[in-house]
């Protein structure tokens, strides 16, 4: 049987860049031992503390990734350590594959749930926040029926209001999380679309804002004017001519405007990019 030395210090663990443990060869010997205990095993918890301790580094690079989103750092690691955990305790070295990228999806999904978890990006009246459910019914039927997106007169009428406060609404559903957008919402014929896809054109810039649990923490760092012009170009469905006008500026200037914009929540997003 083999000894595992429990009470190497962590700090005398050398670690790649990537925050992993670079002795693989331990990290594995520790996993395969404490697979091989039945539940309730007393020497269960000390072989997951010491997996624990062994990728702690690993979780923390990973909620540095979404910090500087409103959230603490702190809580953020706490968030990825709960799904670390979850991950020790679910791989199983039958499973033929490295446990970091058996951990990675439940260490960033436990990240991105945090996010999730405060919904309310800003402070929404409860009136807009009621009609944000019936503006994504009213969307998603409109869009199957007629293939695009609603204006803003037509979410006034379904939603019976005047244009002004169907504007707040779908401001509203901006604040929301967006990670909403990638919800099932499924069509008449039982196939599988996602909100998102219901809310009009993608710009081609904005490909790289992938990451839309954290994108309503990032749009906080906008100035009001570059915020609104977001607002209007991709949850309001605004064409830059349209934007022009509502702002009274030229459209090339709405243009550097929007590009600058992106340019910062790609940054706010990504800080390593």
């Amino acid at each position: 049987m083999s000894v595992i030395d429990h009470r190497t210090p962590r700090a005398r663990v050398d670690r790649t860049r990537a925050g992993e443990p670079r002795d693989r060869h331990s990290t594995e010997e520790l996993l395969h031992n404490y697979a091989a205990l039945p539940e309730g095993h007393p020497r269960r918890s000390v072989l997951q503390d010491s997996i624990v301790a062994e990728f702690a580094p690993w979780v923390a690079r990973q909620a540095r990734r979404y910090g500087n989103r409103g959230e603490p750092l702190d809580d953020l690691r706490q968030a990825g350590m709960v799904g670390l955990v979850k991950a020790v305790q679910g791989f199983r070295p039958s499973m033929e594959r490295p446990f970091v990228s058996y951990a990675t999806p439940m260490v960033v999904g436990e990240i991105k749930r945090h996010f999730r978890d405060r919904t309310w990006a800003v402070h929404v009246p409860r009136r807009l926040q009621e009609k944000r459910s019936e503006l994504n019914r009213f969307t998603v039927e409109f869009t199957q029926r007629t293939g695009r997106a609603p204006t803003t007169t037509e979410i006034a009428e379904s939603l019976h209001v005047d244009e002004a406060e169907a504007g707040e609404v779908v401001t509203a559903a901006a604040a929301y999380s967006t990670a909403s957008l990638d919800m099932p919402v499924g069509d008449a014929d039982g196939g599988d679309i996602s909100l998102g896809d219901t809310m009009g054109q993608d710009d081609a810039e904005v490909e790289g804002v992938v990451d839309r649990e954290a994108l309503k923490a990032a749009m906080h760092s906008l100035e009001p004017r570059d915020l609104r012009i977001v607002l209007l170009r991709f949850f309001g469905n605004k064409t830059q001519s349209e934007i022009a006008e509502s702002v009274g500026i030229s459209q090339m200037h709405v243009s550097r405007l929007i590009s600058r914009a992106l340019r910062r929540l790609r940054r706010e997003m990504d800080p390593e990019a």
